[in-house]
This record gives C-alpha cells, sequence and structure tokens, in this order.
C-alpha cells in the first residue's frame, strides 16, 4: 500500500474521537468553516512535517524488525488510548491574545492540541516504517484535515459533541487490527 494512501487511513482513524478533532468541532461551532479548516490544514502541515521528520530520523537506527514490532505495539497502545479516550477543558483551547484573529487562534489552539498526541505519534511511527518522505506527509495530513472535517460539518449542522465513546471503540479496533497485522508481518 502506498505511504500516502496508507498515512490518510490510519491518522483519519486515529484522529476519530480524539481531543484536536473536539477541537476542531468546538471552533466550528464560533468561527466559519473555511477558517476553522484553514487553520487545522496549516497546524497539522506543520507538525505533521515534523513528525514525518522524526520519524525519518529512526528509521536508519533500528533494523526493520525492530520498527515493525514497535510499531505494532504502538498501534496497539493507540488502540488502547482510544479506549482510554481524550478529554477537552475550556483551558485547553483558550488563547489569551485575539490580536491573531481567528484564523490564528484556530491555527495556535489546533497545533497546540497534537503536540504528543496520537495522531502525531501515530505519523512519527508510519514515518519510521514507510518509505516516501512526502507520501507520508502528505497523507498523514490530509487524514487528519478530512477527519476534522467531519467535526466541522458536526459543528455546524449540530453545534454538539461527537459520540466520543462510540469513535473512541472504533477507532481502538482499527488500531488493534493495523498492530496485530505489523506484528504478523515480522514472522511472514
Amino acid at each position: 500500500m502506498s505511504a500516502f494512501v496508507l498515512s490518510t487511513l490510519l491518522i483519519f482513524v486515529a484522529e476519530l474521537g480524539d481531543k484536536s478533532q473536539l477541537v476542531a468541532l468546538w471552533f466550528a461551532t464560533r468561527y466559519r468553516w473555511w477558517v476553522v479548516l484553514s487553520g487545522v490544514t496549516v497546524a497539522t502541515l506543520v507538525i505533521h512535517l515534523a513528525s514525518v521528520a522524526a520519524g525519518r530520523a529512526l528509521d536508519g537506527v533500528l533494523p526493520d524488525t525492530a520498527v515493525r514490532i514497535a510499531v505494532g505495539l504502538s498501534f496497539l497502545g493507540f488502540a488502547w488510548w482510544s479506549l482510554r479516550g481524550d478529554t477537552m477543558d475550556e483551558d485547553d483551547t483558550r488563547v489569551r491574545s485575539s490580536r491573531f484573529g481567528a484564523f490564528g487562534i484556530v491555527t495556535l489552539a489546533f497545533f497546540l492540541s497534537e503536540i504528543g498526541d496520537k495522531t502525531q505519534l501515530a505519523t512519527v511511527s508510519i514515518a519510521s516504517r514507510e518509505p516516501g518522505f512526502i507520501g507520508v506527509w502528505l497523507g498523514s495530513t490530509l487524514g487528519m484535515v478530512l477527519a476534522d472535517a467531519l467535526a466541522v460539518g458536526v459543528g455546524i449542522a449540530a453545534g454538539k459533541r461527537l459520540p466520543e465513546r462510540l469513535l473512541g471503540r472504533i477507532a481502538a479496533v482499527l488500531f488493534a487490527v493495523f498492530g496485530v497485522v505489523t506484528i504478523a508481518s515480522v514472522w511472514m
């Protein structure tokens, strides 16, 4: 499977029910949809560029078998994380200065919500295993933006939260499948 398609699918799944998706939903109830999606896209392009670079740096250091096992275990960890869930407090999206305008507020808040998040870590994992720097970077960005576009649509239509528990369970099952398949590929 190409790095672009794999990254798009995995990050899309990882983002479902995630804290940063809730950030996008929350902003969609306050700002225009195109401002929110633009801010999400810019923040994601920047943070995933750094994530892919970190993943590529790890690629030459570890043997392929160790990387595949680590990636598989990380996906199992993401499954657990998805079941555990994230929470979002008002403090997570509070920005002290409004001089940046709505675009700046959304971009900064979304960027901060992604630091150390499971989608960032998943991008690092994918980049350490898959060839194609640009494919992983743009695929992970597209997956994130597509998932957050769903949240924006829900925010516009209903102004309510996504069913976080159900989405977290679906994401957990998919991550567990990807984790088991990745680990099993070591012996195939």
